[in-house]
């Protein structure tokens, strides 16, 4: 109908955060906008990571390009990756990708001066930007403080040498999955579970027992007081029929009623650490929101287009 407005309203709850671990829900739209945060949270808000190596000295047991594959993968503390430049749209360095605005710089020197072997590790890394080092993993409740040691590079004998400089750019997960924030991000719909208490009430103690054991996960219980058997989970069901399957083996078809409510996701994200979990999701919903302006705006480009023919494409240099 010509006039009619779909326009929806999403809203966003959180249900539990933490620094690397973010878990919410999504309501009021529809799966092509969660499928859409979800591959722009993976593959398009930007981190930094190391992108380029120069090894001045190598004694190793490792290669050159190892070591240099391993320091790409150490994620970094990327919280002003948002303000920086991709180093390819620098004016400043003239794409060089060598300068404050588009990258950091660390450095590396290590050797190893006794019989016991050396953990050379990403504490190790010094950074020109303090707002930029590899991210710590190390938890203060569970170990000695000498032990909070970082992400082990290579390993060192005596008289075994590393020095190197390494630069770390501005990248989105789509060009390498090294500036990926996500260790993973996943959503599922939200079921909706309607017993038919009439036919449950038919069933005997043991019928029942055997119908929610039917169930790999604890999506139902058995009250011992009433008899009654209760949704205690409804988000630990995973889609795989297998009460249905019982009940219908039991000669009781109908007896429970599952639906995934389609405007209704609940997410889960996971981060490497490079950004936090909550500010991963809005970087996310920030870039998808420019995406959507361009759109828009190249939707508006093609009206007028239409409107004034050549001489709108000629306008923009078409």
């Amino acid at each position: 109908m010509e006039g009619k407005s779909y326009q929806r309203f999403p809203r966003v709850k959180i249900r539990e955060m933490r620094h690397d671990y973010l878990k919410f829900e999504l309501r009021d739209t529809d799966a092509s906008v969660a499928n859409a945060l979800r591959r722009v949270m993976i593959a398009e808000v930007p981190t930094v990571a190391i992108d380029l190596v120069e090894i001045e000295i190598n004694s190793s047991v490792l290669n050159d390009e190892f070591i240099a594959h391993r320091l790409g993968l150490i994620p970094l503390t990327s919280d002003r990756a948002m303000s920086m430049r991709f180093s390819r749209d620098c004016d400043a360095c003239d794409g060089d990708g060598q300068c404050e605005y588009c990258s950091v710089e660390f450095h590396l020197r290590a050797r190893c001066h006794s019989d016991q072997t050396l953990d050379v590790t990403s504490k190790e890394l010094l950074s020109s930007d303090h707002t930029v080092v590899p991210v710590d993993f190390s938890d203060a409740s569970g170990y000695e403080a000498s032990e909070q040691r970082g992400i082990i590079i290579v390993k060192l004998r005596r008289g075994q040498e590393l020095r190197l400089r390494a630069i770390a750019r501005k990248g989105i997960g789509k060009d390498h999955a090294k500036w990926s924030p996500a260790a993973t991000v996943t959503f599922m719909y939200e079921p909706d579970i309607c017993i038919n208490e009439e036919m449950m009430d038919t069933l005997s103690l043991e019928e029942k027992t055997a119908w929610v054991d039917s169930s790999p996960t604890k999506v139902f219980e058995l009250d011992p007081n009433t008899g009654k058997v209760l949704v205690v989970d409804p988000e630990a069901y995973t889609y795989d029929d297998e009460v249905i399957k019982k009940a219908e083996a039991m000669g009781k078809p109908g007896l429970v009623d599952i639906t995934a409510k389609e405007d209704s996701f609940i997410f889960t994200v996971e981060s490497t650490g490079a950004i936090k979990a909550s500010q991963l999701l809005l970087n996310a919903i920030e870039i998808l929101k420019q995406k959507l302006d361009a759109v828009r705006l190249s939707e508006d480009t093609v009206e007028a287009d239409d409107q004034f023919g050549e001489l709108g494409a000629h306008m923009r240099g078409g």
